[in-house]
């Protein structure tokens, strides 16, 4: 009987419990009777001659009732506390049900043909989309994940993560030479005449300004004059170069060929040539890179953009309403219905799952047993004795009185067949 106290149990254990000590109770009251029985057809036989039939029978019931007592008693313990060969099974045989239930696990469960013939008949990309286009369902897939990347974006260190995007950044954007390959990226836009409308653009910003800026050309010429130049003379320089300035921007916005266009092609074109094969312009292109991201101040903007990046994505995972959270549960949708309509989408993920459970079945399938193995050798012997008495035990009390119905029968049928059949 369970050692474990009543109240400790869960409320199914407490049913089990019950259960099994009412069947036990049946079962000793059915050995009570037929002992009961035995006596008194044992004592009346002499003078009432069919008692002989049924105290056989009821010496064969008693028989058959001790034999799977001590059966059944014999698979959880020792039957009345004596050291018998091959008794208490389930506690001194524990480690090796375990290992002989994971390697059941393993080869008959876990094995690859069995997982993909399961997998094959069952629509899972199909269950999976109708299930995650209901609204309800998405919402709380949505908020599981929001919740989940909160999560792990809090348990992650704020200084791991800079210094990660340091090594990275060094990784993949410092370590490299940028001059060959931002010189042939430039050869090619320059090649491709793709730079002009970066120049139309820089020559209309350069009209518009003088547009709405003419004063600044005030004493920009004139100051350096000499002083005993009059102030009529004056104005009339300082015009002049505006109203040049102008001219010159206006000719260069006219002519697609003009001599300052000409020569910021020239420069471009010498500039891409010079970032591939001149050894001083690559040299100036990788100091100023180093100074730039050895700068204190990129380094602190870097840490105040993941900072502020953080800050957003948390204050928006935690607010179902936000526009992130509203986004991903009609992402969410919107991939159940793919998965509900689109026959060949469904026929890829139905063959990705497959693939991958294969692959992980294959590859840790004695792992995933060990799981059984290694759990069963950590219970203690009594404990999972009482739990597997819990689970079976109030069936195996049928066998007790199966066990004395049918040694009643055998008994019966054997003193009829040798008082009857056997001279004596």
């Amino acid at each position: 009987m369970p050692r474990t106290p009543m109240a400790q149990l869960s409320p199914a254990d407490q049913e089990r419990l019950r259960a099994l000590r009412r069947m036990k109770a049946v079962a000793l009251g059915a050995l009570g009777a037929m002992a009961i029985t035995f006596v008194i057809a044992f004592a009346l036989q002499e003078r009432v001659e069919w008692l002989a039939y049924l105290r056989a029978a009821a010496e064969g019931g008693m028989v058959g009732a001790l034999a799977d007592w001590f059966a059944v008693t014999a698979l959880f313990r020792r039957p009345l506390g004596l050291p018998i060969p091959h008794t208490a099974i389930i506690p001194s045989r524990k480690d090796e049900i375990g290992r002989t239930l994971g390697e059941f696990v393993e080869t008959n469960f876990l094995a690859a043909d069995v997982v993909r013939t399961k997998l094959s008949n069952t629509a899972i990309a199909l269950r999976a989309g109708e299930w995650l286009r209901e609204p309800a369902h998405a919402e709380r897939v949505g908020t599981e994940g929001a919740a989940v990347a909160g999560a792990v974006l809090n348990a992650l260190s704020d200084d791991d993560v800079r210094d990660l995007i340091t090594d990275l950044a060094r990784e993949h954007l410092v370590a490299p030479e940028w001059g060959p390959p931002a010189g042939a990226w430039l050869a090619k836009i320059v090649e491709a005449d793709a730079h002009h409308g970066a120049v139309d653009l820089a020559v209309d910003s350069i009209a518009t300004w003088l547009h709405h800026n003419a004063e600044a050309f005030s004493g920009l010429i004139s100051r350096r004059l000499p002083s005993w130049v009059p102030k009529l003379a004056h104005r009339f320089v300082d015009d002049t170069a505006y109203n040049e300035a102008v001219r010159f921007v206006q000719a260069v916005q006219a002519d697609p060929r003009h001599p300052a266009r000409l020569a910021i092609d020239g420069y471009l074109g010498r500039l891409a040539d010079n970032l591939q094969h001149d050894p001083a312009t690559r040299a100036k292109l990788e100091n100023a890179k180093a100074s730039l991201f050895d700068s204190p101040r990129v380094g602190a903007l870097a840490a105040e953009a993941w900072n502020t990046a953080k800050a957003g994505l948390l204050t928006a995972l935690a607010d179902p309403e936000s526009g992130l959270r509203r986004r991903a549960v009609q992402a969410l949708q919107e991939v159940g219905e793919r998965l509900t309509t689109d026959a060949a989408l469904q026929h890829r993920v139905d063959t990705w799952v497959s693939d991958a459970a294969v692959f992980l079945v294959d590859r840790y399938r004695h792992d995933i047993a060990s799981i059984i193995t290694d759990t069963v050798e950590r219970w203690d012997p009594a404990e999972t004795t009482e739990k597997i008495e819990l689970m079976v035990g109030r069936d195996l009390q049928y066998i007790r009185l199966n066990g004395t119905v049918v040694g009643a029968l055998a008994g019966l049928l054997i003193f009829a067949v040798a008082h009857n059949l056997i001279p004596g």
